[in-house]
């Protein structure tokens, strides 16, 4: 069933922490390694706990265009380039997410389905009307979820079926799917998507959210494009920036997040590389 559900009414009320909350700090950052500027304009990394593996999409070219130029790397989790241009063919990749042995990429106007153990493309998946497909999440049943950050919609792909959750967002880029709740990065804001349909906003964060990480149950790590990383607690409305790299002209895409050795993954758009740091606790 599709459900198109208008902005005006689908931001439920709810009380609204400002940008740098109260509470002491309790998450920094320290930086363990950095690639060399061998990408192409890399936009979103994520972390395969299974093969121990790091996937890089690569925009290369004009962010819009259909030219065939992007690509998938492939990166050891020390930063080693294993495979520059792992998978070729596409166009503008953005989002990853993945399923089993399937790696799911937004590419411009299509879902792009990539066998990992095969490294091939198996399927592209047109989504209509589609002009930036975004970010990608993947919740624990293998259903598909894709931002539309120019058209302000969520897409769903499921049994190869792509349907429209929402439209007449701010422009949305970040989704994540958990256990708990599936959250929207839109705005400015962190939101959550209730089980109505309705969109309610948790925590504003700054310009430009791009990219989210869970840590534990209400806790993210949140990185918006200018260059900022940030540590998000729901529980205490925290919102602490660990991360700025603004004044290096390095921005902060679609990051990634080794869960086990508590590492995120920063790719640097423009910057051409990825840095890895160390997520770290400052409290005793």
């Amino acid at each position: 069933m599709k459900f198109v559900i208008a902005l005006a009414s689908a931001f439920s009320s709810c009380f609204l922490y400002s940008q740098y909350s109260h509470g002491q700090p309790s998450m920094a950052m320290e930086k363990k390694w950095e690639t060399d500027t061998v990408f192409q304009i890399p936009e979103s990394v994520l972390y395969d706990t299974k093969r121990e593996v790091l996937y890089v999409s690569n925009i290369q070219g004009d962010l819009s265009a259909k030219d065939g130029g992007g690509f998938i790397s492939k990166l050891s989790p020390e930063g080693k380039v294993l495979q520059l241009q792992w998978v070729k063919g596409l166009n503008s990749p953005k989002g990853l997410g993945l399923f089993k042995k399937q790696l799911y990429v937004a590419d411009l106007d299509e879902v792009v389905i990539i066998d990992v153990d095969k490294g091939r493309v198996i399927q592209r998946v047109p989504v209509t009307g589609a002009e930036m497909l975004n970010d990608v999440t993947v919740d624990q049943q293998g259903v598909v979820y894709i931002s539309d950050s120019r058209t302000r919609k969520l897409h769903q792909l499921k049994d190869g079926v792509i349907t429209t959750l929402v439209e007449n967002l701010k422009g949305p880029n970040g989704v994540l799917a958990t256990a708990e709740a599936f959250y929207i990065l839109d705005d400015g804001a962190l939101n959550q998507l209730e089980k109505d349909g309705t969109v309610k906003k948790l925590l504003n964060i700054s310009k430009a959210p791009d990219g989210i990480e869970r840590i534990s149950e209400g806790e993210f790590v949140i990185s918006c494009w200018p260059g900022e990383v940030f540590y998000v607690n729901l529980a205490t409305g925290m919102v602490h920036k660990m991360l700025d790299t603004q004044a290096q002209k390095l921005n902060g895409a679609d990051i990634g997040y080794n869960a086990r050795k508590r590492i995120v993954y920063v790719p640097t758009f423009f910057g051409n590389s990825v840095v890895a740091y160390q997520l770290k606790s400052l409290l005793k």
